[in-house]
């Protein structure tokens, strides 16, 4: 673990995500975290003794401006609504395009359009497949008084991560499965590339179109 993260300010911030999504949250920040970002924690209902936990990476063009590209904002308003009726965390980590930076992310989006997938793309620019370390991560939760949770996401390197910091992931819940005609690729490649814990919609062919 690296040293540790102290609480800065908390704030009560009410959430409007879409027509039909209005929950209150409180907002924390952190003092200490390891990488100097300025990652969020907002806590949503009532977190129990094994709190229900999001990481999810920063977004701009999937959670702001609602990109097809992604299933980012779907997931994002989904895991707002769960852990508030289960009592939890969400930790909105500031890893635009799994932590190489929006503007790489775009170049790699480009890379994308002449046939390469996210992976091989960011390969390509030179660039990490996945750049992202969950250090911060795992202080902020500590700083929160966290260290027992059940872990939502389908990505194994996530629960990893925070077992190698010393937290212990009770389950890893699964997310909803938000395919489409533009995202299919996207969603197939992250099970290819790093074994994330999704099935695919039986309509979808392997080109990514529904069949």
């Amino acid at each position: 673990m690296a040293t540790v993260a102290e609480v800065r300010t908390r704030v009560r911030i009410p959430l409007r995500l879409g027509d039909d999504l209005a929950v209150d949250a409180e907002a924390v920040t952190f003092h200490g975290l390891a990488d100097g970002l300025e990652h969020l924690a907002f806590v949503l209902g009532e977190p129990g003794p094994v709190p229900l936990v999001r990481m999810h990476s920063e977004c701009l063009t999937g959670d702001v401006f609602g990109s097809a590209r992604c299933d980012c904002g779907p997931q994002l308003r989904e895991s707002v609504a769960r852990i508030s009726e289960a009592g939890g965390y969400l930790l909105y980590l500031r890893q635009e395009g799994r932590g190489i930076g929006l503007y790489n992310k775009l170049d790699a989006y480009a890379l994308q359009d002449g046939g390469l997938d996210t992976y091989e793309a960011n390969a390509a620019l030179g660039l990490p497949e996945d750049a992202r370390d969950y250090t911060a991560a795992a202080q902020m939760l500590t700083a929160l008084g966290v260290r027992r949770l059940d872990l939502l996401s389908n990505n194994p390197d996530k629960a990893a991560q925070l077992t190698a910091h010393g937290l212990d992931v009770r389950d890893r819940v699964r997310t909803g499965v938000f395919a489409t005609e533009t995202n299919v690729r996207y969603l197939r490649a992250k099970v290819e590339h790093t074994g994330h814990s999704l099935v695919l919609p039986a309509g979808f062919g392997h080109a990514g179109l529904a069949s």
